[in-house]
């Protein structure tokens, strides 16, 4: 992507979120990008500022990615709202001859339309950052066989919606139905039916909440996150995400999940069993007969009595049955669960040293904020000032010291349950360099009895010549001496 601007202006700061794909590929080499700083009066290199841009340009089109996913979920979030809205005020707002019902269906087709626009302007935003990535590459190798799948599959999904005029208000004939619905003097049970099932395959656009989460998570956000995790080779994805957020946050995380999930499934099951005007169409006795079904009591006060409604239950239900068999499904749900949300050991080591990190950075503070509070207890002590403000900073100081022992503690059990994890890979890089070390030692031993056996022959040599000297010499003064 070519930049017509010559350069940049005043301090440049570069955030390089993903410098992986920033490589210029020559026959096979790979060559390390730098990223300088420009300065005033200073001109780069065409090729530093070219990917100088091209980073800048990757940081735009992940704003505009998370901006996007933004939209696009909550026009999702919209449109099944207003679907919500549309079944429930039917029996009770439309009026015969009215165009409520038919300006409620165009907005649900409008939000549909926005969907689809910012779904089909996500993915464009996601080929032009493949493009970055991959130093200006055609556009027609990003699309491949499996993105052509995924935006197919994501733009049929979200395309799903109630079409056609809605049916014409009037209540059903037994004025003590449960619940009301609005039935039609001129479309036939098919295409009711037909009406009933767009309106509940409408919850699968909640796909997009993942893709939100995890655009707009904290841990892609932090840089110390993603330097951690390249060096450990960990993929920021959305099950490395979910298990971040099991770990730190279990309880809220299951609480929002099983709450979310039994609303939707019991409104799901009013909408199925209203055409028979069951019990199962009252909003209460759905969500008596979800929770009982998802908890596996299963009293048998009520039951579905539609194909959609038995199939939402057993939706709900269809891992946890009663009896023997429970226990083993139950078991293996209970083992695959544990296994995709336990960390792997690349992400504990991540997870812990950010954890670690954090917990020092608190001790500091909470350090620092007694050091405060005995400084003002102490300049209150000299100014002997009223009493009331003499007592205040002592329970501060009271309180700061709890908080800074509160911390050394958490940050001592955190080191501890490290300590214990056993890392035999570490282990064994430490004993092979410490065998390493054993073997270097060992042949610097052996040169130097080498070099002590050579200056020892030397030292005879000399002795030899020595002595042979002194004969001559002695010889030489006194020819008696032999």
């Amino acid at each position: 992507m070519e930049m017509t601007r010559p350069g940049l202006q005043g301090d440049s700061t570069v955030d390089c979120l993903k410098c992986g794909g920033l490589l210029n590929h020559n026959d096979g080499d790979s060559a390390e990008v730098s990223v300088p700083l420009s300065l005033p009066g200073i001109r780069t290199s065409p090729m530093e500022g070219d990917n100088l841009y091209r980073l800048r340009d990757r940081k735009f089109l992940l704003e505009d990615k998370k901006r996007l996913c933004a939209l696009a979920l909550a026009a999702a979030l919209l449109g099944i709202l207003l679907m919500i809205i549309h079944v429930e005020i039917c029996p009770f707002v439309y009026k015969p001859g009215s165009n409520m019902a038919l300006i409620m269906n165009c907005s649900i087709s409008l939000s549909t339309g926005c969907l689809l626009i910012l779904i089909i302007a996500f993915h464009y935003k996601d080929i032009r950052l493949f493009i970055i990535d991959y130093n200006q590459v055609d556009w027609r190798i990003a699309m491949t066989s499996h993105r052509v799948l995924v935006i197919t599959l994501e733009l049929l999904v979200c395309s799903i919606h109630p079409v056609g005029t809605y049916w014409k208000a009037g209540l059903h004939v037994n004025s003590s139905s449960p619940a009301p619905l609005c039935v039609s003097n001129h479309q036939s049970e098919t295409l009711l039916d037909m009406e009933l099932l767009l309106s509940v395959l409408m919850f699968l656009r909640l796909y997009l909440v993942h893709r939100a989460i995890l655009l707009h998570s904290k841990v892609l956000l932090s840089a110390s996150y993603r330097s951690i995790g390249s060096l450990n080779n960990i993929n920021f994805t959305f099950r490395f995400v979910l298990k971040v957020l099991m770990n730190k946050h279990p309880g809220r995380t299951l609480l929002v999940f099983i709450l979310f999930f039994w609303l939707t499934a019991s409104w799901m099951l009013t909408l199925c069993e209203r055409q028979t005007q069951a019990l199962t169409g009252h909003m209460n006795t759905a969500l008596w007969l979800i929770a009982i079904t998802f908890l596996t009591v299963g009293y048998g006060d009520v039951a579905p009595s539609t194909s959609c409604g038995m199939a939402v239950c057993l939706f709900t239900g269809v891992m946890l049955k009663k009896g023997k068999q429970g226990v083993a499904c139950t078991a293996m749900l209970v083992a695959v669960v544990t296994e995709k949300l336990a960390l792997n050991k690349g992400e504990k080591h991540v997870h812990f040293f950010m954890l670690d990190i954090q917990i020092s950075k608190r001790i500091r503070h909470a350090a620092a904020n007694v050091l405060r509070e005995c400084w003002l207890l102490h300049r209150t002590n000299t100014t002997k000032g009223n009493r009331g403000e003499h007592r205040k900073h002592r329970r501060c100081l009271l309180e700061a010291i709890r908080v800074f022992r509160h911390l050394r503690l958490k940050q001592r059990k955190l080191r501890d349950y490290v300590s214990e994890m056993v890392d035999l890979p570490k282990m064994q890089m430490i004993m092979c360099d410490l065998s390493a070390n054993w073997n270097n030692s060992y042949r610097e031993m052996e040169q130097r009895i080498l070099s002590m056996e050579q200056k020892l022959d030397e030292l005879s040599r000399c002795f030899q010549q020595t002595s042979e000297l002194l004969y001559q010499v002695l010889r030489h003064r006194n020819p008696e001496i032999r």
